[in-house]
């Protein structure tokens, strides 16, 4: 296996660039009179080695701009770079290795194919690489481990509860130790407590195994366990913040993007 790629800090001490840089985003589909704008103008970043967190209802433009990040959509105008990788630069062919090497994809869905074990599933990223079986079968079983799921490794999906199933898919996402997680609603079919098992494991991953995670999420209890929550409303960002160490926020932005820190002077007053 390669290892993950590793821009951090300079001896220096200089704080690492950021792991997404998203600028001046528009995805519209359609044209004309009838065209829909499901993201408008969007610009954020993403810290390497945080949770982020995107917050807004149903249609306000999550599954998009994941999708955009992710490379598995093109932006209408506006850029999107990984690690200082602009995505529009890049043809099908180095997209499809961007996506497979350097970024893993949590789904709400699960996603697993019914007739693998849950170490075959996690095994399947490394396969399209052609890494080993010998190689395969040991990660996958040692992601499986690092998901609690160690005594599960030779079942297949029909016989693991919803939140089994989703931890196998969050070790699939870490098969080729990516950068960056993605991860899209997932704990949208699980019950709330699980749903908190799931975002508290995707927390640890970030913590243990040095990756950044982007997460979307409609769900206030899971949003309390990122670093960073950005919210969309209707295809812009209304608002913006990151939590300290001791819960405090750190600037929120309205929707017109005008920083308000009266929040956080109360807070620390």
């Amino acid at each position: 296996m390669t290892q993950r790629h590793d821009s951090t800090a300079d001896a220096d001490g200089e704080a690492a660039a950021p792991m997404v840089v998203v600028d001046g985003v528009h995805r519209s589909f359609g044209s004309g009179p009838q065209a829909v704008h499901a993201l408008r103008g969007v610009s954020f970043r993403v810290r390497r080695g945080e949770l982020t967190a995107l917050k807004g209802r149903s249609g306000s433009g999550k599954t998009t701009l994941l999708n955009v990040v992710g490379g598995l959509d093109t932006p209408t105008a506006g850029t999107v770079s990984l690690d200082g990788t602009g995505l529009a630069g890049l043809d099908e062919a180095a997209l499809l290795a961007l996506r497979r090497d350097r970024i893993g994809f949590v789904f709400q869905s699960f996603g697993l194919i019914p007739v693998l074990t849950a170490a075959e599933n996690v095994g399947v990223p490394m396969r399209l690489r052609k890494v080993p079986a010998k190689q395969r079968e040991e990660r996958a079983r040692t992601l499986l481990a690092l998901v609690g799921l160690a005594d599960h490794a030779d079942q297949r999906p029909g016989e693991l509860s919803g939140g089994q199933q989703q931890r196998v898919a969050v070790a699939r996402a870490l098969a080729n130790e990516p950068d960056l997680i993605i991860a899209d609603e997932p704990t949208g079919q699980l019950d709330s407590e699980t749903g908190r098992s799931i975002m508290r494991l995707l927390r640890a991953v970030v913590r243990s195994e040095g990756v950044t995670a982007l997460v979307a999420t409609h769900d206030p209890a899971l949003i309390e366990l990122a670093d960073r929550v950005v919210e969309l409303s209707d295809g812009r960002i209304v608002d913006e913040h990151g939590v300290d160490e001791h819960g405090v926020d750190e600037h929120r932005v309205d929707e017109h993007g005008v920083e308000d820190t009266a929040g956080s002077a109360a807070a620390a007053g």
